[in-house]
Formats: structure tokens, C-alpha cells, sequence
């Protein structure tokens, strides 16, 4: 009988000793991730820090910031901005939106629009005969040329928006 109780105590002993064993070779770190896992909290808890101080800094700076106050909306500035040739405006962005394009030998009321705005670019009296012929081809070569586009005579969206872009300068 004592043999049997020695025989438990000796099993239950051991069993403590591995169970410690086993818990301490699973839980114990090297002493660089002890070091690394130590740097990770440090540099979380100086983050923490960080973004309180911006916290706390933005509210400083929003209190000494003085208030911009905004106009009071009137009728006036609901209103669009009109331009001194917006009429033309407006036709020249329809032939944008339509994704229009001249070249020599297009002809109608749009070809017309483009050859008033050569009027006013050019300042001159040309008549406007809606014929995109070699006189409205030389004349938007030319604009295109002093606004810095491809000089190529015919029209099109980007040709449009320079244009556009140059009425709207005119007010």
C-alpha cells in the first residue's frame, strides 16, 4: 500500500512538473521578441499620445482661427453670370454637346455661328454666308493659331472651347 500511494504521488508530482514545463516552454519569448513586442507597445502608447496632442492642437487652432463668414445669399448671387456674347456662347457649347465638326465644304446656320465669332475675334464685317469655305478655313487656321492650337482649319470641340474660352474673356 505505501508502494501504490509513493507510485501515485510520483505520477501526480510529474504531472505538475511537466504541465509547468510545458506551459513555461510555450510561453516564454526570445529576448528579441521580448524586446520587439516591447517596442511595439511603446511606440503604440506614443501614438496614442500623438494623436490626443492633434486632437487637443486642432481645437487650439480652430478657437484662435477667426470665423470666415459667408456672404448672405441674395437674388444677385443666385443669378448665372451672363456674358456680352452669350448668346453665342451658348450655340458654340450646343455644337460641343453635339459633337459637331467643319471642315471645308460644311455648310449651315453652324457654320454661320463660327463665322461670327471670327467676326468679333477678328473684329471685322466678313459676311456670314454659312459656307465653310477657303476664307473660314484660313480665318479659324488663323485663330487657332495665335490660341495655340493645331492649325489645321477645321473645327471641332476643342477648336469650340477656345473659342468659348475667348468670349468669355470679353466681358
Amino acid at each position: 500500500m505505501e508502494n501504490l500511494k509513493f507510485i501515485v504521488y510520483s505520477i501526480v508530482i510529474l504531472a505538475v512538473i511537466g504541465l509547468i514545463g510545458y506551459w513555461s516552454f510555450f510561453t516564454m519569448q526570445s529576448g528579441s521578441e521580448h524586446v520587439a513586442s516591447e517596442k511595439i507597445k511603446q511606440l503604440q502608447e506614443e501614438n496614442e499620445n500623438l494623436k490626443n496632442e492633434v486632437e487637443d492642437l486642432t481645437k487650439e487652432l480652430a478657437v484662435l482661427q477667426p470665423k470666415i463668414e459667408e456672404p448672405p445669399v441674395t437674388e444677385e448671387t443666385k443669378q448665372p453670370i451672363v456674358y456680352k456674347y452669350q448668346d453665342l456662347i451658348n450655340e458654340l457649347q450646343k455644337l460641343v454637346d453635339d459633337n459637331v465638326f467643319m471642315k471645308l465644304k460644311s455648310y449651315g446656320t453652324r457654320v454661320g455661328m463660327v463665322q461670327k465669332f471670327l467676326n468679333i475675334y477678328n473684329n471685322t464685317s466678313v459676311k456670314v454666308d454659312n459656307d465653310y469655305g477657303p476664307g473660314t478655313v484660313t480665318r479659324v487656321k488663323a485663330f487657332q493659331k495665335m490660341e495655340g492650337l493645331t492649325a489645321d482649319g477645321e473645327a471641332g470641340s476643342t477648336t469650340f472651347k477656345k473659342m468659348i474660352e475667348w468670349l468669355k474673356k470679353q466681358n
